[in-house]
């Protein structure tokens, strides 16, 4: 159900219900902040109310507000929240506490916040345990204590589940242009998704950040991504926490590899949202997107004084994915007439100090190296906290370097506190982005540079019933084979004396397996390169009962993993990796949801370290990507064909030959039908 949130984070008119300090405090930085709305303190005995004259009761005011803050203890929200609803209000925060986010203390808060949702019906709630929002374009508070936000006329808009760190957020001093911040709580009614849907409908806002702790309601963050990507406005998510859901009792390397944030991380992707790990890298990537944009690759320049700073950029910079394309003939010719032969021209550069107080002749310089295929040009300045005149040449060559050029221009120190505020108000002023601290600043432009789009295909939904049936290898192939995937020839043996029989036909060499085991390699259940006659032999030491007997599979040029892991929180994660025994040894993987387009998957391929081998390394021949391609298809296929019982899948290896992608061994977890 879409609910209508415009007239409680942009109120005319402002109800707040409570006379405890919480409530004084909301009456007071509403004025403080310069609201010119309406603003109705309510209490039953006290007179006055921050200053204001109080109302007895609701239905004493003289309107009907278009927003709450209600104060009060979590019995009486209820019932306050039941009046507001009927009314007509436009909505509520709910401050107090006590309701599902307790229930492990207190089991009644479970049934009080059902009430709750109850009580409001049709009108919007934030929280409980929500401080409320700032909306900073409209001059609206509706907050219980300090914030550190100012009018502005657009910014970014920050949403978090955490009222403490929103208060943190709102006193920044790193220049970032805060519109709107809302607190988010429980989410009795309210996803963290729909409540940021709605402060997409404001066109003041440049950016969305948030702060997830979790994701539920895959289906409202698909709408998000969508009204994201139709306003474009970018996303960025500070997402903490890792979901142990995806490896809660899984039995194959795939959870193992993918990691508990796996889903997560996979997830941000395909919203085409961008993600970063802390605080700060969060708000300098606020910031670039507001004034630039997203960036249309990760390609920069940089610029210094010092080949300390130099190679100090060039390496946080690699390390966080940005690229240092070498200068042009063109470049070089025309910089050399500036810096003279003393500076050897590189990017990043280390323009020494020979033109340092010329503005004119560093403009010129920094104008060289921002060449169109550059996404944003940084320039390294430390500004000092004493007798900074002679840095003022710093700031008016990086505005000048930008108005020549028209291209993204960024100055970053690379200690956070040698970016003075006058500094950084009259750089942001000129359209030149200030950035506070050479890992933050690099982080920030790689993230701004992996906003992309969201992938069109809803994402599958997981089914929720236990799966707990595990079947066997040749029950898992057969499945497998029915959706297209390349499976060796087999035959199965239910006992030692059974083992020629099931060789029959079969070309060796040949490989034995022992059955009922989810890891043979590790049991000692696999022989490899047998002849029929050495089957019942090496059949004896194994601890199993059962046997599969397969052909093995010649010019290997590659052994792959990819597995599917069901994940409540975000759908079903496919992972590619390093296949074979050193699956969990190489780390070497990728992890993407379900369904995703054949390109998608092919990019996902592309990226393990083990795509050298699959092109062909050093002479050797190439796997046939198409045929890797149409197996991952096919048990993609499987996956969504059996998503209501499927747990797990898993086929580790899937040897890659030049005319081949063959499903050596198979793994499925899944509940009865």
């Amino acid at each position: 159900m879409s609910r209508d949130l415009s007239r409680l984070i942009r109120p005319r008119s402002v109800a707040v219900i409570g006379g405890g300090a919480w409530c004084a405090e909301v009456v007071r930085q509403l004025a403080r902040f310069g609201f010119d709305g309406a603003i109705w303190p309510v209490h039953p005995k006290a007179q006055v109310v921050g200053g204001r004259a109080a109302y007895a009761r609701l239905e004493d005011l003289p309107g009907v507000p278009d927003a709450a803050f209600v104060g009060i203890n979590r019995r009486a929200t209820i019932e306050a929240v039941a009046v507001l609803s009927g009314m007509g209000a436009g909505g509520a925060v709910c401050f107090a506490s006590g309701f599902a986010e307790a229930h492990a203390e207190d089991a009644e808060g479970a049934d009080l916040q059902a009430a709750l949702i109850a009580a409001a019906g049709d009108m919007p709630i934030l929280g409980p345990n929500c401080y409320g929002l700032v909306n900073a374009v409209d001059g609206v508070a509706i907050w219980p204590d300090q914030h550190g936000c100012a009018p502005v006329e657009r910014g970014v808009a920050i949403l978090t589940q955490s009222s403490n760190i929103a208060i943190n957020l709102t006193n920044q001093r790193r220049s970032v242009p805060i519109a709107y911040v809302t607190t988010c709580g429980n989410m009795a009614q309210l996803s963290q998704a729909a409540m940021a849907r709605a402060l997409l409908e404001d066109a003041r806002v440049s950016v969305l950040g948030l702060h997830v702790e979790g994701f539920s309601d895959l289906r409202d963050w698909e709408a998000l991504a969508k009204a994201a990507h139709a306003r474009r406005v970018p996303v960025v998510v500070l997402k903490v926490g890792a979901s142990e859901q995806a490896q809660a009792a899984t039995v194959s390397h795939t959870a193992s590899l993918a990691g508990s944030d796996a889903g997560a991380e996979a997830l941000i992707a395909r919203l085409g949202f961008t993600r970063v790990h802390d605080p700060a890298v969060f708000l300098e990537t606020l910031k670039l997107l507001h004034m630039v944009g997203p960036l249309a690759s990760p390609a920069v320049a940089s610029i210094s004084c010092s080949g300390g700073e130099a190679s100090l950029m060039a390496d946080l910079g690699l390390r966080a994915g940005l690229a240092f394309p070498p200068l042009l003939a063109a470049q070089k010719d025309e910089m050399a007439k500036v810096l003279g032969p003393m500076v050897a021209l590189a990017n990043p550069l280390d323009y020494h100090t020979y033109i340092w107080r010329d503005a004119d002749a560093m403009a010129r310089a920094w104008a060289g190296m921002m060449a169109p295929e550059i996404a944003l040009t940084f320039s390294i300045v430390d500004y000092p906290h004493e007798n900074r005149k002679d840095w003022d040449c710093a700031t008016e060559a990086a505005i000048r370097a930008h108005r020549l050029t028209g291209r993204p221009m960024a100055v970053v120190a690379s200690l956070p506190e040698l970016m003075p505020q006058d500094v950084a108000k009259e750089l942001s002023a000129a359209g030149v982005v200030p950035l506070y601290g050479l890992r933050e600043a690099v982080e920030a432009v790689a993230a701004a540079a992996r906003v992309g789009a969201s992938e069109d295909l809803p994402l599958a939904l997981p089914g929720r019933r236990n799966a707990d049936v595990l079947l066997s290898e040749d029950e898992a192939k057969a499945e497998l084979a029915a959706f297209g995937m390349d499976m060796p020839r087999r035959g199965v043996a239910n006992s030692i004396d059974a083992l020629s029989g099931a060789a029959k036909g079969l070309a060796p060499p040949l490989v034995l397996k022992g059955m009922g085991l989810a890891h043979k390699s590790e049991a000692g259940a696999v022989r490899l390169g047998l002849s029929a006659g050495e089957l019942e032999a090496a059949a004896q030491d194994m601890p199993s009962a059962r046997f599969l007997v397969e052909e093995m599979i010649d010019g290997v040029v590659a052994e792959l993993l990819v597995g599917v892991t069901r994940d409540v929180a975000h759908g079903f994660v496919l992972t590619l990796a390093a296949g074979g025994v050193l699956t969990e040894v190489l780390q070497d993987s990728v992890s993407v949801l379900v369904p995703s387009s054949r390109e998608t998957l092919k990019q996902a391929l592309f990226q393990l370290k083990t795509a050298k081998l699959l092109h062909g390394y050093r002479g050797a021949p190439a796997a046939n990507i198409e045929a890797i391609l149409d197996a991952v298809e096919g048990l993609q296929n499987y996956v969504l064909a059996n998503a209501e019982t499927l747990g797990e899948v898993e086929v580790n290896p899937l040897i890659a030959t030049p005319t081949r992608a063959v499903a050596v061994d198979a793994l499925i977890r899944k509940g009865e039908p």
